[in-house]
């Protein structure tokens, strides 16, 4: 099975969850994937959902062997802004020994790497005792609204698994891998304030009224404190602090703060007090505002004062921060603030508990930890060393991905996380890539990690 020629062709599908549209891209995806894992020697079953299929791929085998579930998605980004792009989205191409397109990082190329090397491990171990179940969903990227009633009908199946193996996260570079130790949770809001019933002259009635804009913006400022401390009361109630090793892994990381600054363009960071930029955006909870409108969008002027604006809010969580609790700390709070004149509404979007899982030999390790689990860390380590050159990092990532929480919650499993794109994969922008030696390079660390893991049985 050869990487790159398979890789363009799943790329050339297509595949936008969010737009239906794009549904024949949705459905040539899932059919290409189907094909790659029949072709790597799994049985493939796909199952109905109210929007997009979920793929599971099984080899099967006696309650002895290991049994490791394999993650990935088949649905990408949207490709939008079009202009900004050097080659067409979903027309890929190979350039400066990179595959370039919509889903090469994020995820085809990454879940692709782990069934080119289960089809070229059990091409020469066809009797591996090993049981895997290859996950592949088409919803990631709008959610994953479908996942939990999936979760509820294959719980049981599931639930005989013993750890989860995913690259859906990130490295900072192409030849340092990361291991992910922690997914941020998130929880998101939409406030509106609403003034009077309708939009008014600012000539004949301001001064009169409290306009909405100023009503959001005051209580938008006062979320934060000057030194970037969340003013919420109760908000860090429960937040777990990292371990000394946790920092002391993250101390490797090869990324100065002087980088991070030019990498983003800016002259100066703001994290809360007592973390370093590196550190806040993997060890603390955020509040952020993504989006923030009200009154006249248009060219020139318009003195208007709006009847209605609106802010939205998401929350980062960390591990021991409960996501009920912080929306109704967050909405307590707003309401709180919002003075008199105005209404406020406040829309749930989305709420999910940070994940941590802790490799094995550390002071944090919990007792009992699954034993497959547990050789999975110490096989992904070996294997990431021989393919890569040096060990991986093991590091929290500062992003969410709801599904591993939603897993561990119904089944039990952790996850083992690989990083296979890098920030220079530009994922969810323009001219996304995945790097074909790290692929290449990833393909036979999978290969030595799966059989490593075969070979423990159980035990």
């Amino acid at each position: 099975m050869d990487f790159v020629k398979e890789l363009l062709e799943y790329v050339r599908h297509a595949s936008v969850s969010t737009d239906p549209a794009f549904a024949n891209g949705m459905n040539g995806a899932r059919e290409k994937a189907c094909d790659l894992l029949r072709r790597a020697g799994l049985e493939v079953e796909v199952v109905p959902t109210p929007l997009h299929p979920i793929i599971l791929g099984r080899r099967k085998g006696p309650a002895e062997w290991p049994h490791v579930v394999l993650y990935g998605h088949y649905d990408v980004q949207p490709a939008e802004p079009l202009d900004l792009w050097t080659t067409p989205a979903f027309e890929p191409v190979v350039r400066d020994g990179r595959i370039w397109g919509r889903g090469t990082a994020d995820n085809k190329g990454p879940h692709l790497v782990a069934i080119v090397a289960l089809a070229r491990l059990l091409a020469r171990h066809p009797n591996l005792p090993l049981r895997i179940t290859f996950l592949i969903e088409g919803e990631e990227e709008i959610g994953s609204p479908s996942f939990p009633a999936f979760l509820q009908a294959y719980k049981q199946e599931l639930s005989e698994a013993d750890c989860v193996i995913l690259s859906d996260t990130a490295s900072p570079s192409a030849d340092q891998i990361a291991i992910t130790t922690a997914l941020r949770g998130i929880v998101g809001m939409e406030v509106r304030l609403v003034g009077p019933q309708f939009d008014l002259h600012s000539g004949l009635h301001g001064g009169a009224v409290y306009n909405p804009i100023q009503a959001l913006a005051e209580i938008c400022a006062s979320l934060h404190l000057p030194d970037n401390t969340v003013a919420v009361e109760g908000f860090y109630e429960g937040v777990q602090q990292p371990a000394e090793w946790e920092r002391a892994e993250l101390r490797k990381l090869p990324l100065t703060e002087a980088q991070y600054l030019a990498f983003l363009g800016v002259d100066s960071l703001h994290p809360a007090p007592g973390l370093s930029g590196l550190e806040a955006v993997r060890f603390a909870p955020t509040l952020e505002f993504n989006g923030i409108g009200g009154g006249y969008q248009g060219k020139g002027s318009k003195t208007v004062i709006p009847s209605k604006v609106f802010a939205k809010i998401t929350c980062r969580l960390v591990p021991g921060m409960n996501p009920e609790d912080i929306l109704a700390k967050a909405s307590a709070a707003i309401r709180a603030r919002a003075p008199k004149g105005v209404k406020v509404e406040i829309e749930i979007k989305q709420g999910n508990a940070a994940y941590f899982v802790c490799p094995p030999g550390r002071p944090n390790t919990p007792k009992g930890q699954n034993p497959v689990l547990a050789r999975a860390f110490a096989e992904t380590e070996c294997a990431i060393t021989g393919a890569f050159g040096k060990p991986p990092i093991f590091v929290r990532e500062g992003g969410s991905v709801p599904i591993i929480e939603d897993i561990r919650r119904e089944t039990g499993l952790d996850s083992v996380m690989i990083g296979l794109f890098t920030p220079e994969s530009n994922l969810h922008a323009p001219d996304e890539n995945l790097d074909i030696g790290m692929a290449e390079k990833a393909i036979k660390a999978y290969e030595s990690l799966l059989e490593g893991v075969a070979k423990g049985g159980r035990k």
